[in-house]
């Protein structure tokens, strides 16, 4: 017998083969049979399943996570944020699975709601855990109305309004009509878990944060103060209100800056108040609405208005009006141009062009300054002139006493000052020389230009050139005199005196012989004796 070698080598090929195939298939099938599951629940159902250990999170499906808010997917944080979703949807469950360990067992259908597929909650509690399901009834009618496209586009809203409430840097946050918080976004979370003691964790209902009266009206704006935890500076936060038909919802903006640039604005107030407080002139500044916002204690003094009157801030019409009242104001003709006149005054204030002097009954004169100031307020000046308008006046009177003093003087009479203007002069001078010095009064009356005036009314001499001269000598100076011609024959004396200051007083006296060829001296306002 002859052994064949190709054909064992083929068999013992094939059974290898066929060896090989066999564990691979057996490998496969025990890897299937023995695969352990990533949860404890099954996913084919599709439903939200939660288990707790109390109310720390064991586990969890993908449906019951989407339904948590991003700020509560943890296992401390998972609970409050469970219960927030369950309220909405099952009034009094948080109660209920309070409970839960007394009666084993809990089932609960949604409220009625007319805009949303009716739910229902089983929630059970085996060996310490707690297992809690949330099933949607008409699942399979769901599934067959929305398309893909549909259901898509809702995950993806859901997910986009998820997001914004999270991301918000500031607090949101629902209550219901009882006060109890019973939603809240990452930052309200955030500083609600900021002032946990340590050891603790948010419970159910969320902490609150915000105390406020329960009001018809909704808040718009209401300032409201955090206090901080141990030493930290309180945060402020304008609250906004928006109620619907089932909770309220709020929004706290952060005011933090603004407080601060309140305070400072105050405190720079107190000391423009002190400010104020310290000055003569009284003050009163009406804002764009033209009410009386600020004044200082000078301006009771001046127009003597009781200050419960300004406290109450009155109006700028106001205002004048009792000023009026109190005889602190000129008398106007009628009350209609009076009314009219408080419109020029406001017109005038506010372009910054108005500035009168008030002559009051009692013989006090005011000067009433009004400015414009930014944002459409408009500040008023009241300042007591009347010693400056008593001096002004007796100057005044003490100026036309001297003037009628040398008009009385028979010789003529002409002061120049330091810098060689005409400054005063006497009637005799006017009718000698033939020209009004009111009319020459500064820069026309410099000595250069009298001496000129002079000149021409006068024979040639060269005495005029030794008065500007001596006008304009810095040195110590002397009085001198000497004699000049005028055109018409008449001969004068002149004298310059110097005087103090550096001024110079130049003196005429006209001098005629009479009949027996002796010199007479008179004045030219004064006629000779016969």
């Amino acid at each position: 017998m002859v052994f064949d070698y190709s054909l064992a080598f083929g068999l013992v090929v094939t059974g290898v083969f066929s060896a090989f195939l066999g564990l691979l298939f057996l490998t496969l099938l025990q890897r299937k049979s023995q695969r352990e599951p990533d949860s404890v629940f099954l996913e084919a159902n599709g439903n939200a399943e939660y288990l707790f250990d109390d109310k720390v999170l064991i586990d969890i499906t993908p449906v019951g996570r989407n339904l948590l808010p991003k700020a509560c997917q943890t296992k401390a944080t998972a609970w409050p944020g469970l219960i927030s979703y369950l309220e909405h949807r099952f009034p009094g469950v948080a109660a209920r699975l309070e409970t839960l360990a007394q009666h084993g067992a809990l089932t609960m259908g949604s409220a009625d709601d007319a805009d949303s597929a009716p739910l229902l909650l089983r929630a059970e509690m085996r060996g310490g855990l707690t297992r809690i399901s949330v099933l949607d009834v008409d699942a399979a009618a769901t599934k067959t109305v929305l398309d893909p496209l549909t259901r898509r586009a809702i995950k993806d809203e859901l997910e986009q309004l998820r997001r914004v409430s999270s991301n918000a840097p500031l607090p949101i946050w629902r209550e219901t009509d009882a006060g109890d918080v019973v939603w809240a976004n990452a930052t309200y979370l955030a500083l609600a878990s900021a002032r946990l003691v340590d050891d603790e964790d948010l419970t159910w209902p969320l902490p609150k944060l915000f105390t406020h009266a329960a009001a018809a009206d909704t808040m718009q704006g209401e300032r409201k103060k955090l206090v901080g935890p141990d030493t930290e500076k309180p945060q402020w936060f304008d609250l906004f209100e928006f109620r619907d038909a089932k909770e309220r919802q709020f929004y706290a903006l952060p005011a933090d800056s603004t407080v601060k640039a309140e305070e400072g604005l105050r405190a720079f107030m107190q000391t423009l108040t002190k400010t104020f407080a310290h000055l003569s002139t009284g003050l009163a500044i009406f804002d764009q609405d033209r009410k009386l916002a600020l004044f200082n204690p000078a301006l009771i003094d001046l127009t003597g208005l009781p200050p419960d009157f300004l406290t109450k801030r009155p109006t700028l019409p106001g205002f004048f009006d009792a000023l009026r009242a109190g005889l602190m104001i000129p008398e106007p003709r009628d009350y209609k141009s009076w009314r009219n006149q408080i419109t020029d005054i406001e017109e005038a204030a506010a372009s910054g062009l108005y500035e009168e002097t008030w002559s009051l009954s009692s013989g006090q004169t005011y000067r009433v300054t009004g400015r414009p100031h930014p944002n459409g307020a408009l500040a008023l000046s009241f300042e007591d002139i009347s010693n400056e308008m008593t001096q002004t006046r007796r100057y005044r009177a003490d100026l036309e006493l001297g003037q009628a003093v040398i008009d009385a003087v028979d010789a003529a009479i002409a002061v120049f000052s330091a810098t060689g203007i005409l400054v005063m002069s006497n009637a005799a001078y006017s009718q000698l020389w033939g020209h009004d010095p009111a009319g020459t009064l500064g820069a026309d009356g410099a000595i250069a230009k009298v001496c000129n005036h002079w000149r021409s009314a006068t024979a040639p001499s060269t005495l005029w050139d030794r008065v500007e001269d001596f006008s304009a000598a810095m040195n110590p100076r002397d009085a001198w005199q000497d004699e000049a011609r005028l055109s018409d024959g008449r001969r004068i004396t002149c004298q310059f005196t110097p005087l103090a200051g550096g001024a110079t007083m130049a003196t005429f006296r006209v001098e005629a012989e009479n009949q027996d060829g002796v010199s007479v001296r008179f004045s030219p306002g004064c006629k000779m004796a016969g």
